[in-house]
């Protein structure tokens, strides 16, 4: 009975954030009081409206906060096990958490295979295994093998988009921080982009937390989706059931009891938004 017991207790998470706070300039409280956390081999969307904090809670976590005068002030994040909040970004990366930028920030003047390559800089584990990974990557981004001699700043969006991803395989991650990846982006390649997410989570084993304000698609993908509003979390649940909440689909998918309905009525928006009580 004992080891049927342990069987069924959940695994750790690889990546639990416990009632973070987040302040800018020793003033702006922005993350007020945010857990999460990621399973291993999880995909776990953060979405919300623009500025709702979801790439504050995205550099919190990969530490790149203090670039922009920021800092966590309260609670603390444990990745694989370990408290991270102290640990440079560069020694996030080599413990296997890397954060993908929003905006597809690729290295203008260098060539796609060259932005890949720099993915690899913390590695030692010899060519041989770089260059079985660049061609994984490939495998996964054909689009990029056939770009792999151009400069970056010469491509589109989503092959920009692709590279970033790419670059961060690299680094051989067991998990990813994705922001925005469907910003700016045709239909069509965020449908792409999502199914290489999946594709890499189920044969590479690789988690992901995305942060997203097209929730449509991301609660198709992810497994387990959190709201953020004005740096709050004030809603989470598996994704099925956020599809299906009321609240979601009106705020966040645009669709209601009676079809798509206006915001224009702002006492009824206020009203229906049960966490605004």
């Amino acid at each position: 009975m004992a080891d049927a017991a342990l069987a069924t207790e959940p695994a750790e998470p690889l990546l639990q954030v416990n009632n973070i706070e987040v302040i800018y300039n020793h003033v702006i409280l922005v993350l007020k009081g945010v857990s999460l956390s990621v399973p291993k081999g999880g995909i776990v969307a953060i979405l919300g409206a623009n500025g709702a904090g979801k790439t504050t809670t995205l550099k919190a976590i990969s530490n790149l906060l203090h670039a922009e005068r920021g800092e966590v002030t309260k609670g603390n994040i444990i990745f694989n096990g370990e408290r991270v909040e102290s640990r440079s970004p560069n020694e996030l990366v080599r413990s296997g958490c890397i954060q993908v930028m929003e905006g597809r920030h690729c290295f203008g003047h260098l060539t796609i295979e060259e932005n890949l390559l720099t993915g690899a800089f913390t590695r030692s584990d010899g060519s041989a295994n770089v260059k079985r990974d660049l061609d994984m990557v490939y495998d996964y981004f054909p689009r990029l093998r056939e770009r792999r001699g151009s400069q970056a700043g010469y491509t589109s969006g989503g092959e920009q988009q692709m590279c970033a991803i790419g670059r961060a395989l690299m680094s051989r991650p067991s998990m990813i921080l994705l922001d925005e990846p469907s910003m700016g982006l045709a239909p069509q390649l965020v449908e792409e982009i999502f199914e290489i997410v999946k594709k890499l989570n189920e044969s590479e084993g690789v988690s992901f937390l995305l942060a997203e304000q097209n929730t449509n698609i991301a609660l198709r993908y992810a497994k387990y989706g959190y709201i953020l509003e004005s740096g709050r979390i004030v809603l989470d649940g598996e994704a099925k059931a956020l599809r299906e909440n009321e609240d979601v689909k009106e705020f966040y998918l645009g669709i209601g009891g009676e079809g798509r309905r206006s915001f224009k009525n702002v006492k009824h928006y206020k009203r229906r938004k049960r966490w605004l009580a």
